[in-house]
This record gives structure tokens, C-alpha cells and sequence, in this order.
């Protein structure tokens, strides 16, 4: 039994280190995804919430657009901090049980706002303000599902960064919020002893998916690699929502 969850967690991360090694994000929402297929989104968010730090902060200082990022994202970043922490019984309290229903609903949404690439724009004057209702949204969703793409990606999307730039946000945004998030777990008793190895072996496999996708990063077809990555979370998200819904109610 041991052994087929680590295993379990080295096939889950070696896919989101590639996914996130070919497109700069992706390693805690595909991780959490697959993990959650056969324990608590509780369980799976303490595997995942070591490698998902490290990875984020080495793609956090890889460029050189850091201070402008965080003289831009500060209202984004603290709102997000904060929603996490308001929400930090999430896991753990009376509501526990929907999780993984909510955890695959947000993955299938989140999948269906790539594919359908659903996007807006946010004027430079309204960022400080949008970005903090975003932050704190996005905090509250983190908080009771381990995922933090919806809605911040989208609204990094449109405030207008160039590629890099957005790669590197991306990067300082997901650390401070897996920190958060963290502090929670550490809080909530559920980062122990018993997740050191299997979060051992979910960072190796997760640096050696990433290190593959960077590799063929290039020679990928990202649009396609892209739409067929969201319709592969979609199927995922439905099928964790109604097997979840299904035991809820049987």
C-alpha cells in the first residue's frame, strides 16, 4: 500500500513538473488533481505543498523582473495571504467533505476558461484594486482546495506582461500563496512526518519533469500541447466531482 502511493505520487509529479517545465505553471493544479483521485484533497495538499514551494521560488528568481512584480502584484499577493488565512479551517472543519467536490468543479472551470481562451483586460489605473478582490477571491478558493489559478492566472494574464515577465509573476505569486497555504497546514497539523518521503519523492519527480518540459519546451507545438493538457483536466475535474458527489450521497 505504501509503496503503490509512492509511486502514485512519482507518476503525478513527474506529469506536473512537465506540464509546469513546458508552460510555467501547472505542477500544484495537476498534482492535486491526480493525488486527489485516491486520498483526501487534505492529504494530497501536504504532499504537495514542499515541491510546489521550491519549484516557485526557483522560477520566482529566475529573471530579472522581480522588484518591478512586486511593485506591481503587492495588492495581489497580500489579498491572497489574507483569503488563505481567513479561510485556514477549510480543510478541516464541518465543510471538509465537499473539498474534492469543489477541487474538480475548479479544475473542469479552470480547464474550460483555457480552452475557451476567455480573456480581458485590466487598465494599468484600476490594478491596485482589482487585483486586491482578486487576490483575496483566489486566497479563499486556495484554501479549501490546495489550487491557486482561479482567478488570479487569468487576471495576471491581463494586466499586459510580456512572456517572461508573466512566466517570472507567475512564479513569485504561486510562492507566496503555497507559503500561505503552508502556514496553514503547519497550523492544521497536517504537514507531519509521515508526508517527508512521499514529498522527498514528489520534488525529485517533480525537477525531473520540469527539467524534460524545458527541454522539448521549444520543439512543443504549444497551442496544441496546451488544448489537449485543459481537455485532460476537464474529464479529471468531472470525474473527481461526481465520484465524490456519488459517495456523498450512496
Amino acid at each position: 500500500m505504501f509503496d503503490s502511493l509512492l509511486l502514485l505520487v512519482a507518476a503525478a509529479f513527474l506529469l506536473a513538473g512537465f506540464v509546469k517545465g513546458a508552460l510555467g505553471l501547472g505542477l500544484p493544479t495537476v498534482a492535486m488533481g491526480l493525488l486527489a483521485v485516491s486520498m483526501p484533497p487534505a492529504q494530497a495538499i501536504a504532499i504537495v505543498i514542499v515541491p510546489a514551494i521550491v519549484t516557485n521560488i526557483w522560477q520566482t528568481f529566475r529573471g530579472p523582473y522581480l522588484r518591478d512584480i512586486l511593485r506591481r502584484l503587492w495588492p495581489l499577493l497580500i489579498g491572497t495571504a489574507a483569503g488563505i488565512w481567513l479561510n485556514a479551517g477549510a480543510l478541516t472543519g464541518p465543510y471538509a467533505r465537499y473539498t474534492t467536490i469543489a477541487l474538480g468543479l475548479l479544475l473542469a472551470v479552470n480547464a474550460i476558461i483555457g480552452l475557451t481562451k476567455f480573456s480581458f483586460t485590466v487598465a494599468p489605473r484600476n490594478e491596485k484594486w482589482v487585483g486586491g478582490i482578486v487576490g483575496l477571491t483566489t486566497g479563499l478558493i486556495s484554501a479549501a482546495t490546495g489550487v491557486q489559478v482561479v482567478p488570479s492566472v487569468p487576471y495576471l494574464q491581463a494586466i499586459g506582461m510580456e512572456k517572461e515577465e508573466l512566466i517570472q509573476a507567475l512564479g513569485v505569486f504561486f510562492t507566496v500563496a503555497t507559503l500561505a497555504l503552508g502556514l496553514n497546514l503547519t497550523s492544521a497539523g497536517l504537514l507531519t512526518a509521515a508526508t517527508a518521503l512521499p514529498g522527498a519523492i514528489a520534488m525529485a519527480a517533480s525537477f525531473a519533469g520540469m527539467f524534460v518540459g524545458q527541454a522539448v519546451r521549444t520543439r512543443l507545438q504549444p497551442d496544441v500541447f496546451r488544448r489537449w493538457f485543459q481537455i485532460g483536466m476537464i474529464v479529471l475535474g468531472l470525474y473527481l466531482a461526481s465520484n465524490a458527489l456519488a459517495k456523498l450521497v450512496s
